[in-house]
């Protein structure tokens, strides 16, 4: 399995509470009906948890400000991704869910990249 990981920062016109809703309660549902045409395995959100001690772990570390939420969705292998979005189906699909994720993520401040998991305990 690999898994697609998109760290994402909201948009500066919507409060922490409009972007987790419109994330949850429209962008889930919209990858939950696509996740056919993009291969996808299985698609988790975590919405980062606004507490204070965020910005003191991450002053104490000299970290750059925190990001909104990750999310991830799991695939067969990277083969099997290209061979999908190889296809009209997976085109445009992934080109909804772009369209869609401009509604609420701010994208030139938002990263993906492509995984591969080593589980080290469980």
């Amino acid at each position: 399995m690999i898994k697609l990981v998109y760290v994402v920062k909201r948009r500066s016109d919507l409060s922490p509470e409009e972007f987790r809703t419109y994330w949850l309660d429209k962008h889930g549902p919209l990858v939950r009906s696509l996740g056919p045409d993009l291969g996808a395995q299985r698609y988790v959100q975590s919405h980062t948890v606004d507490t204070p001690m965020i910005d003191a772990l991450v002053g104490s570390r000299g970290m750059s400000p925190w990001y909104d939420g990750i999310t991830e969705v799991w695939a067969e292998s990277l083969e099997q991704v290209q061979a999908v979005l190889a296809t009209e189906a997976g085109q445009r699909a992934f080109g909804q869910l772009g369209e869609d994720e401009a509604n609420f993520i701010d994208i030139g401040q938002s990263t993906l990249f492509i995984t591969e998991e080593h589980t080290i305990f469980e």
